[in-house]
């Protein structure tokens, strides 16, 4: 006899790729500290930063050891082009004021590359006059791109989550 439940434990509970935390991360975090041969962000005390930041103070300070090349997250994302986010821009009001909207955007991208440098904008695509579509390197810069571009301008947006696979899809539109 079939169950009239719409969800059962097994669906709940199943995972494509959660070992680990998903296919994009491994299952510890590596040995410090690291520098990656592509962006110069290094990795130290177990956080990416940008080039020529340092984190932490002098408490607890062990022996120098010279940093290990390496890619990284963000680097490697962008080499393989599978991206985390994808925003899209649509409408006539984006069409008048795309300017405006693009450097909203570069600028919000930027700040979030203070706290963290492995939230990239990969790719800037236009295929219509009215419509914008970028990728980004994690799911949490392209909702916080949607959310400066409603904020500033209003309009719908739209907001949805892959949860087994950590993507994010915004929409954005305004007529």
């Amino acid at each position: 006899m079939k169950s009239r439940k719409r969800y059962t434990n097994t669906t709940i509970t199943k995972r494509v790729d959660h070992e680990g935390g998903g296919a994009h991360r491994g299952p510890r975090s590596p040995a410090e500290p690291l520098v990656c041969t592509v962006c110069g962000a290094t990795y130290q005390r177990r956080r990416w930063v940008q080039a020529g930041t340092h984190v932490g103070d002098t408490a607890g300070h062990r022996a120098w050891t010279p940093p290990r090349p390496t890619v990284c997250p963000a680097c490697a994302r962008i080499r393989t082009g599978v991206p985390s986010g994808y925003l899209r821009l649509r409408g006539e009001f984006f069409a008048a004021h795309r300017a405006e909207i693009e450097q909203l955007l570069l600028n919000e991208s930027r700040r979030t590359a203070t706290d963290n440098p492995m939230a990239r904008i990969m790719s800037w695509e236009r295929p219509r006059r009215h419509e914008l579509a970028i990728t980004t390197t994690t799911e949490h810069l392209a909702q916080r791109l949607g959310h400066a571009v409603e904020k500033a301008y209003g309009g719908q947006v739209r907001y949805d989550f892959s949860h087994e696979n950590k993507v994010a899809r915004v929409d954005w539109r305004r007529d």
